[in-house]
């Protein structure tokens, strides 16, 4: 066999790994009795139709006509969302990705100016493979790189003209951050005496009423686009909105066509949006509240079972997500996690990656949903106890 064939078989080889691991990960969270959350690759196929048809009747009228191109329970799920931000309109994408793309493109138009302002850590930055200037023809510029929400100062002296700014909201690549209400203000007033729009990436607006103190309606006043996602807290199937002013979304249609969203049925995705509108959206705030317990019971666990370097970000959640830093290998964390699930039915952390920010340290994201608000603080630190006794001793 050549050397070339040798290393062809490698990337195979670790696929295949991976798949098993990911496999193996997923039959331990199908059988654990405990979790703090339950991730929509969790349930079956048949568990998730089965749930789609148990709540359509309670949220869309069954007997009406099946939706076209955007019409029916579509349209009726555009209204809600509308309402529920207090927009003019609001327009369903079959993607975030494509909405946002959608929104910078039509507000560049618009102001004259195809230069956006957003974070580094933003997710079209991280997760969307450079699309804003790939494909939509924008150029980005930071106001700052720091792992955290930018400030009025950063705006206000960029030393370059924008067209928008973009704050996500909550940021989730820093932790899940959110800024004050006062700076947020602040951020939203600095951009506009520069003669920007405001865009919001509002895929997890929806749990940032609680850290603000505000209704959905006058967080996203600040803002003149908001797009909202369907699937990341609401726990529908997938789909986002884009709301704002009526002839911003009548725009956003018009080119929403041109990207390819203009999709012959989508009835699925809208029930299932509207279901979690009515049925998860309310009970956010129980989850942000249960995060902070949670946050500060892992917090203790780890003093209480003795790992010298252990951080929980933020120490006081921001949001039902937050991160959990620990100074091991990736592979360990992960290794330690699935056997516990594996072995004691509790599942307190998923997936482990390691980060930059912090050499020799791995990171996890953890969520706090229906299942963890049956967590008391003592199960917690008991879960922690078990996790770390799985744990290499000595540093």
């Amino acid at each position: 066999m050549s050397a070339a064939n040798k290393g062809d078989e490698v990337p195979e080889n670790h696929e295949t790994g991976e798949k098993q691991q990911a496999a193996r990960r997923l039959a331990a969270l199908r059988g654990a009795r405990r979790t703090l959350a339950r991730g929509p690759q969790v349930p079956t196929l048949a568990e998730h139709w089965a749930r789609l048809t148990d709540v359509a009747g309670s949220v869309t009228d069954l007997s009406g006509d099946v939706d076209l191109y955007g019409d029916g329970v579509v349209a009726d799920l555009e209204a809600k969302v509308a309402g529920l931000l207090g927009k003019e309109a609001a327009a369903f994408f079959p993607t975030g990705t494509m909405a946002q793309q959608v929104a910078l493109r039509c507000w560049a138009g618009r102001t004259g100016n195809s230069t956006v302002a957003l974070h580094p850590l933003a997710h079209p930055e991280v997760h969307e493979r450079q699309a804003l200037t790939t494909v939509s023809g924008l150029r980005t510029v930071y106001p700052t790189t720091e792992p955290r929400q930018m400030d009025a100062a950063e705006v206000r002296d960029l030393d370059e003209p924008f067209g928008t700014l973009m704050l996500e909201l909550p940021l989730r690549d820093a932790g899940f951050v959110l800024p004050t209400w006062d700076e947020l203000e602040a951020v939203c007033e600095a951009a506009r005496a520069r003669d920007a729009v405001v865009h919001f990436d509002g895929a997890r607006l929806w749990e940032c009423a609680t850290h603000f103190g505000r209704p959905l309606d006058e967080i996203a006043d600040l803002a003149d686009s908001v797009y909202v996602s369907f699937y990341k807290s609401l726990g529908g199937l997938s789909g986002a909105a884009l709301a704002g002013p009526r002839s911003f979304v009548d725009e956003a249609r018009a080119w929403r066509h041109r990207y390819g969203g203009q999709v012959f049925q989508q009835f699925p995705q809208a029930i299932a949006a509207l279901a979690g509108l009515e049925r998860e959206l309310p009970r956010l705030p129980s989850y942000v509240d249960h995060a902070r317990v949670v946050a500060r019971a892992l917090r203790e666990g780890f003093a209480e079972a003795g790992v010298p370097w252990a951080r929980v970000h933020p120490e006081e959640p921001h949001t039902h997500q937050f991160r959990v830093l620990l100074p091991y290998d990736t592979e360990v964390l992960a290794r330690a996690a699935l056997e516990q699930a594996e072995e004691t039915g509790t599942a307190l952390f998923g997936r482990w990656f390691p980060t930059t920010q912090v050499p020799g340290c791995s990171v996890t994201e953890v969520t706090v949903a229906a299942p963890g608000l049956e967590w008391s603080a003592d199960d917690v630190r008991a879960a922690v106890a078990d996790f770390v006794r799985r744990l290499p001793q000595g540093f």
